[in-house]
């Protein structure tokens, strides 16, 4: 091979290297947020402790004196198989050793150590071959341009498509693959048959692995759930895991419990009739979240409903809980009703749109998951309800979930003093929910004087939990739980997320 195609192949290498590195990072801290929660403090972790690992792998080039096309391909062999696995390794180790975080950042460790180690000495064995103005560039742009590649790919193509157990071990075939081709063409210069040997076996075991990923990601998320799982998918958004053990069925979004079947009553009687059964006729009614179709069928209760508009950014939790027979016997085929409007759109956006189109809606029940991220916390701040407040008629009611006000008091709290801010009138109140403990709602109005004066409850028949009595406790807080100072949450300084990791994470 000619000096022009080796300059080509090593720097072919340096894409390589880059994007699969970046891969490799990504599927580390979706799996961390995944099985560990708090998403925002994972993702940091893991991007610090990847990042430094790199520095480290680039001192320790230094020491390589000899052999560096060898030791070059030795690493590329190495990040193939410790990349190509680890998202197996994770799922499969959670819940099996004392401590998954050093099982988690080992791996990152190592992994950004090797691939720091490759750009010396790619650096070192392209010096020959360019001037070092054209090296230099040619060699970090291309690294540039494979991180570029790995975030456009990660969320749009691999996660949707191939999942993360699969997409790791196709990096890490393409890392494999590289050191083979690199072995091939230098053979005049790499006479290795160990090092043939050791790149032919990385790339069966990868094959292996990639061949039946499904398989091995189910054994996983056994070990990692321990339960039966009937239904597990990668949307764009999120992770849906539905498991099943006896009369018990439960859904889990990146690794979180949504709901179980067996008091998921108490949570959605909770959630809707709190506020539908204090308006004397509502007509439209409109859910944000609750892509389950629970909170739906609770609405469905009342015969004055003449619409319900369902807002879920996910379609594929939509069409699940739509077509699955399991979960439309669980929703009463609520997302099928003749009175259901489903749009798959994010929430935040979707209501310049409706506030545009003077839509206005009798009550509106918004059923979105905790607020663990940023991008879920927008949805709890100042910009939210002030676009809310569009959509409202002037006696309409919210009701929000808000997480639980015992367990994340400070959370709780602040969602309350956020909607106060924005002029709500709010009445806070909490349901004993067995599979999550005390859980946390509040009842809102854009009209403060509205809850001065609401009518008694009149709730519909057939509910399981919910009576006029009980309803009236759920408003009254043990000292535990009362009110405290902890602030409105703004898009620019996002207080909830930081309360919600502070006060969850030390239940982990």
């Amino acid at each position: 091979m000619d000096s022009r195609g080796i300059r080509l192949l090593l720097l072919a290498s340096v894409f390589t290297i880059a994007t699969c590195g970046l891969i490799y990072e990504l599927i580390a801290g979706t799996l961390a947020s995944y099985l560990l929660g708090d998403s925002v403090t994972q993702f940091s972790t893991v991007i610090g402790v990847y990042l430094f690992a790199m520095g480290v792998g680039s001192w320790l080039s230094k020491f390589i004196l000899r052999d560096v096309l060898g030791i070059f391909i030795r690493v590329e062999f190495l990040i193939g198989l410790i990349g190509g696995f680890s998202a197996l390794i994770l799922f499969g180790l959670f819940g099996q050793v004392a401590s998954f975080r050093v099982l988690l950042y080992a791996l990152v460790f190592i992994t950004g150590t090797l691939v720091g180690l490759e750009i010396p000495l790619l650096l070192r064995l392209l010096k020959d071959q360019l001037r070092f103005e054209d090296l230099v560039s040619r060699v970090l742009s291309l690294d540039y341009i494979g991180a570029l590649a790995a975030s456009l790919l990660f969320p749009l193509v691999l996660v949707p498509k191939l999942g993360l157990v699969r997409s790791s071990m196709l990096f890490g075939l393409l890392n494999a693959g590289v050191g083979l081709l690199a072995l091939h063409f230098l053979r005049e210069q790499l006479r290795r048959p160990l090092l043939w040997a050791g790149g032919i076996a990385s790339m069966v075991l990868l094959g292996i692995g990639f061949a039946g990923a499904d398989h091995w990601q189910a054994w996983a998320e056994r070990s990692a759930y321990n339960e039966n799982i009937i239904f597990a998918r990668s949307s764009p958004y999120q992770r849906l895991v539905l498991t099943r053990n006896r009369d018990d069925l439960r859904l889990y979004l990146n690794g979180n419990l949504q709901f179980s079947s067996r008091d998921e009553y108490r949570y959605h009687e909770g959630l809707v009739h709190p506020a539908l059964s204090r308006i004397a006729s509502p007509k439209r009614v409109l859910v944000l979240g609750g892509g389950d179709g629970l909170a739906a069928r609770e609405i469905l209760r009342y015969p004055s409903v003449e619409s319900i508009t369902l807002v879920d950014l996910d379609p594929e939790m939509t069409r699940l809980f739509a077509t699955q027979p399991l979960l439309t016997s669980l929703n009463s085929g609520s997302l099928a009703s003749t009175k259901m409007r489903v749009v798959n759109a994010d929430a935040f956006g979707w209501l310049e749109t409706a506030i545009d189109s003077g839509e206005r809606f009798d009550a509106v029940v918004i059923d979105f998951p905790d607020p663990s991220n940023f991008s879920l916390g927008k949805l709890y701040s100042t910009a939210f309800y002030g676009k809310l407040r569009g959509v409202l008629s002037p006696d309409a009611l919210v009701s929000i979930q808000c997480t639980s006000p015992l367990a994340a008091r400070k959370s709780f709290w602040c969602v309350d003093e956020t909607l106060r801010s924005c002029g709500f009138g709010t009445a806070p109140y909490h349901v004993y929910v067995p599979s999550f403990g005390e859980w946390g709602f509040i009842l809102a109005a854009p009209d403060p004087k509205t809850l001065a004066r609401l009518q008694p409850h009149v709730l519909p028949e057939g509910l399981r939990f919910l009576t006029a009595e009980t309803l009236d406790e759920c408003f009254r807080f043990p000292p535990d739980m009362a009110r405290v100072e902890s602030g409105v949450n703004r898009l620019n300084n996002q207080i909830l997320v930081r309360h919600f990791e502070e006060e969850w994470g030390r239940y982990e």
